[in-house]
């Protein structure tokens, strides 16, 4: 992590009683043993409260927005957009332009069997949506 100076517990606890209500997390749900019994949305919630307290220079999401209701992906791809900067950078798999519409990437890269085979702007994807991957191959 970038910010790399140490916290004792209080300021530890306030710091993540703020992101969790940033990303709309129930107090509540910080009490109960890491992802026992939550909901996939509650663990895609959880995942993005550890991103947010842990400010990582590289993130690197593997189909991030699977298995989200809507709200689960707004609250998810918020967060993930609150915490870009010139400091970082993110890596995002996905198959699926309407992450890309919330995300507003800089870089699309197609890739196809192992290799990158085109990359490009946010155009990209609309050109994704309207002609599938067919024409990549």
């Amino acid at each position: 992590a970038k910010n790399s100076k140490k916290v004792d517990n209080l300021e530890f606890s306030k710091l993540l009683r703020t992101k969790a209500s940033e990303l709309g997390i129930d107090p509540e749900m910080l009490k109960r043993s890491l992802n026992v019994g939550f909901s996939g949305g509650e663990k895609k919630r959880n995942e993005t409260l550890q991103l947010l307290v842990l400010d990582p220079v590289l993130t690197i999401l593997d189909e991030t927005d699977s298995g989200l209701d809507v709200d689960a992906l707004d609250i998810v791809s918020d967060g993930i957009v609150g915490m870009k900067n010139e400091e970082n950078s993110f890596l995002v798999v996905t198959h699926y332009k309407k992450l890309l519409d919330k995300l507003r990437p800089s870089k699309i890269h197609i890739l196809v069997d192992g290799r990158i085979v085109e990359s490009g702007g946010p155009d990209l994807a609309e050109k994704i949506e309207n002609n599938g991957f067919e024409s990549f191959n």
